[in-house]
């Protein structure tokens, strides 16, 4: 969110983070507690295809 300079967290998750995950390009770190306090995301192998 913060790299994107979005404020608002329900809009992010709807729009960015979600449709992310469905369809396979970032992982979360803690999959079994998605709200972990120190979740974070990971691109996939296919995530970082599409940045070369």
């Amino acid at each position: 969110m913060e790299l994107l300079q979005l404020k608002h967290r329900e809009n992010f998750l709807n729009n960015y983070l979600n449709p992310s995950m469905d369809a396979g390009l970032v992982e979360p770190l803690y999959p079994d507690q998605p709200w972990h306090p120190k979740q974070k995301y990971l691109l996939t192998e296919k995530g970082k295809a599409l940045l070369k």
